[in-house]
């Protein structure tokens, strides 16, 4: 599931790709985010509002200060790593933030597989059935972390190939955490934590597209955005 990530690196080798291309791609890969946010809060839902927090009317408390926890120490991680930058977001940057956002996401994942490998056993149906999910969400999850690449003279392999492990290599260690240790406030605060590195990911990265654009390329990335996120949904009905 980790390595899967790799997959995605053929599409921002290409020498060439237009402009509009390049919009497109990235307004998917926001959508993607978009959906990833939405899919580490589905997870953290379940343990907040499960039944029988304050007696059915409400989440618990507890669970729900170490998500608010997380969420903060995630938004504003990557929020002091930007601004104490002098030179504002390179390529390099913001793709290295899309990893770590990706990273935590990932390292959640892993430990669900890994809770399940214990509780069902590595080759059962239901194992299986997430690890092939997971494994094809990781493919389109690539992406986003090559996207500030596209069209770049200085994009070099080796740094590509680093910045996907720091997205993948957390679904490995994940699995492995989960598989020895499960705990569900442990849980809640990776979650709050992805969440608020995915959010804060989101943010330059719209900027960035919705900026001095005419009607028809605005219209190409609002597509792009509710495509990505289509692209996320569907992979995840697996």
């Amino acid at each position: 599931m980790g390595f899967s990530i790799y997959l995605s690196l053929p599409i921002v080798l290409r020498k060439k790709t237009s402009e509009k291309t390049i919009r497109l791609l990235n307004a998917v890969a926001i959508g993607i985010l978009v959906f990833l946010l939405a899919d580490v809060f589905s997870d953290a839902a379940s343990s907040l509002y499960a039944q029988g927090a304050l007696a059915g009317y409400g989440a618990n408390p507890m669970l729900s200060a170490l998500f608010a926890i997380g969420l903060v120490v995630g938004f504003f991680m990557l929020y002091l790593f930007e601004n104490r930058s002098k030179n504002g977001l390179t390529p390099q940057r913001m793709a290295l933030m899309i990893a770590v956002g990706m990273g935590l996401q990932n390292l959640t994942e892993g430990l669900v597989f890994g809770a399940l490998s214990v509780s069902l056993g590595l080759l059962s149906g239901v194992a299986l059935v997430v690890l092939v999910g997971f494994l094809l969400q990781n493919i389109t999850e690539g992406f986003p972390i090559a996207s500030p690449f596209l069209n770049h003279s200085d994009r070099k392999l080796g740094v590509m190939a680093a910045l996907l492990l720091v997205g993948g290599l957390p679904t490995v260690i994940g699995g492995a955490v989960g598989f020895y240790f499960s705990s569900v406030p442990f849980n809640v605060v990776v979650d709050g934590l992805a969440i608020g590195a995915i959010l804060y990911v989101i943010l330059p990265m719209t900027k960035h597209q919705l900026k001095d654009m005419d009607p028809i390329r605005q219209r190409l990335v609002y597509f792009g955005i509710f495509l990505g996120f289509f692209i996320g949904f569907l992979v995840n009905l697996i």
